[in-house]
């Protein structure tokens, strides 16, 4: 379960259905559902049932997943709520926008709304297309704020996955779930997650693709100063249950952070991937990644190369590590997992330390008042 993506319903829909100030919100909603369900449908039903009766205060989408299926659950108002499963062999790319489009509320095995949801549409004359009921139309906005800072991200997913279509980065009409062009592996969502419309003229890095200086700032980036971490939430289907889940975390900003691989039934995590303090610390994987941000972005291209061969080697390193571990499973499976996380966890802290030894000591060198003598003086 993915506890949430920030997005918007419009202003019409609010003043009908407000937020609830003391409802349900974001840091809440994985205590609430989490544990009581076993299925990602069960989730959608759960928390949606707890948004008709105690509402939210915030506008939010949350994915689910099985090692079936994926549903996504967008929130509309304070207590209105739809839900739809993923076709099969589909992607969705989720900006901090209403995303859903049709729902075909009478085919429960693929969509689930709130109870009142169509006489709540029906009563406020809210469709402005009768004969669909378009969820992202109804509920959504589709402002100047968004062709910036939320479709471009969308525009720029789909150009990877499916690089045969032409579409505008502000386009409010892109489809939500697409079949790609091509399988896609855990590489290509960190690629996509990490990126800055690399190798187009957006890119803000000055790259040989970048446009105009105005061009480089005209769309939000997809890896931003503000990241803090990212997951992908994998559930393998051809091995054990109990070794079958593993969460891809990267911690900082994350065009210069590795995805680092954690089986989830476990009982520990490695002491510098929690309790990360206020005060900067590079003893923490978090400040560790957030300082080597901060050094590596004023001198980009310098470091682009070293930085691009460290992760690469702890991508390769994380796939090595997850085979081994599922071939050597022994004892107690926990036990077992969190021994192996650590080691995981440790080695690319270790490689990660290094990065930034190097990267301080390139350093050394880019400063503005490096002078050589010359041999004449």
């Amino acid at each position: 379960m993915s506890s949430t993506e920030t997005t918007a319903t419009n202003a019409r829909v609010l003043g009908y259905d407000p937020l609830v100030h003391d409802g349900i919100d974001e840091e809440a909603m994985l205590t609430l559902v989490l544990p009581y369900v076993k299925t990602a449908k069960e989730g959608a039903k759960r928390l949606g049932a707890l948004l008709e009766k105690y509402g939210t205060g915030e506008c939010n989408s949350i994915a689910f997943n099985d090692k079936d299926e994926i549903w996504l659950l967008e929130t509309a108002g304070g207590h209105h709520w739809a839900a739809m499963r993923l076709p099969e062999d589909t992607y969705a790319i989720v900006p901090n926008q209403t995303v859903m489009q049709e729902v075909y509320v009478n085919d429960t095995d693929n969509f689930l709304v709130a109870t009142d949801l169509v006489e709540f549409v029906e009563k406020h004359h809210l469709n402005p297309q009768p004969g669909h009921f378009n969820f992202r139309n109804i509920f959504g906005t589709q402002s100047e704020a968004d062709a910036y800072y939320n479709t471009p991200r969308t525009w720029y997913g789909q150009k990877l996955f499916n690089p045969e279509l032409t579409q505008d980065p502000t386009s409010q009409d892109m489809k939500l779930a697409m079949k790609p062009s091509k399988k896609i592996a855990i590489e290509d969502v960190e690629f996509f997650l990490s990126s800055h419309y690399n190798g187009t003229k957006f890119d803000p890095f000055g790259t040989f693709a970048s446009g105009t200086k105005e061009e480089q700032r005209q769309f939000r980036s997809i890896a931003m100063d503000r990241n803090q971490a990212s997951s992908i939430l994998q559930i393998r289907n051809d091995v054990d249950d109990d070794h079958a889940a593993i969460q891809w975390i990267a911690l900082g900003f994350f065009a210069y952070s590795p995805y680092v691989p954690f089986f989830t039934n476990i009982t520990d995590t490695p002491e510098d991937y929690k309790n990360t303090t206020n005060d900067v610390s590079v003893d923490n994987v978090y400040w560790l990644e957030k300082t080597l941000s901060v050094l590596i972005e004023p001198h980009f291209h310098e470091y682009a190369e070293t930085v691009n061969a460290y992760l690469d080697a702890c991508q390769s390193y994380a796939r090595q590590r997850v085979e081994a571990t599922d071939e050597n499973i022994a004892g107690d499976v926990s036990e077992y997992l969190t021994k192996s996380n650590l080691e995981t966890a440790g080695e690319i802290s270790k490689r990660t330390h290094k990065l930034f030894d190097s990267i301080v000591k390139q350093g050394l060198n880019l400063s503005k008042t490096t002078w050589e003598k010359g041999q004449n003086l």
